[in-house]
């Protein structure tokens, strides 16, 4: 004789979210309050140099402008996720690029700019060269490596919301553009500053510019710098604990 043994389908498994509800919320309040924060230092610092009559357009206001345009980006898309996180995560490709990659290009930007300036340093310092030979090409450079940056980002950023391409595979195109690129400038930058460091009339130089212009204390520059900075170095996770889905972004 023989028995059938008939065995119930066991149950499915559940999505459930990374990260507790309460921990998501905790880090929304905290990178909202930080960037928050970061956006009233630079305003009030682009203020004083208007209030003093500084001169308004340098590489000290343009940097503080990037960062004043990044902070404020980056407030509005962590203030998203307190109420309206199901609008953040289904945002147009315009939207979605100006709040998710633009911010990255601003970073770039930035370091871009502080290349150009210590390069000029450089350049100035050493008396064999001429400055204003060299100033062109080097705005060159920089022009074109900040436009091959904003360009990738941008592509990459309209395939993933208007084409039919994997996203993963973008999303992995991206990264290793972008960070073969801060890689790259973070080394022309360490290279610029190991001269400057060996030059003392590059160091002479800089110190009459501070004097002059009414700079940032060398002490608030280099905070700006690692706040602007640290944020790259580790990735922002972000979940959304209605669909269980994570996403992470520079």
């Amino acid at each position: 004789m023989c028995f059938a043994l008939r065995l119930s389908p066991a149950p499915l498994p559940t999505l459930t979210p990374a990260v507790p509800p309460y921990v998501t919320l905790g880090l929304t309040v905290v990178y909202t309050v930080f960037y928050s924060l970061l956006f009233i230092f630079v305003y009030v610092q682009l203020w004083l140099v208007l209030r003093y009559r500084h001169k308004r357009f340098s590489y000290q206001t343009v940097f503080l402008f990037l960062c004043l345009l990044w902070s404020a980006l980056r407030t509005v898309l962590f203030s998203f996720y307190f109420r309206n996180f199901v609008t953040a995560n289904t945002l147009g490709p315009f939207p979605f690029w100006l709040l998710y990659c633009f911010p990255v290009c601003l970073q770039f930007f930035t370091l871009s700019l502080m290349n150009l300036y210590f390069a000029k340093v450089v350049f100035k310092a050493k008396s064999k060269y001429s400055p204003e030979l060299l100033r062109l090409p080097l705005y060159l450079v920089f022009l074109f490596i900040s436009l091959v940056f904003l360009v990738v980002n941008l592509v990459c950023a309209l395939l993933v919301r208007m084409s039919a391409a994997e996203a993963h595979t973008i999303v992995l195109v991206r990264v290793a553009i972008n960070d073969t690129l801060f890689v790259l400038c973070a080394i022309s930058l360490s290279l610029c500053l190991y001269k400057i460091a060996k030059m003392s009339l590059a160091n002479i130089y800089l110190e009459s510019k501070v004097r002059l212009s009414g700079s940032l204390r060398r002490e608030e520059t280099w905070l700006l710098i690692y706040l602007l900075y640290s944020t790259h170095c580790s990735s922002f996770v972000i979940v959304s604990w209605q669909h269980g889905v994570v996403l992470v972004h520079d």
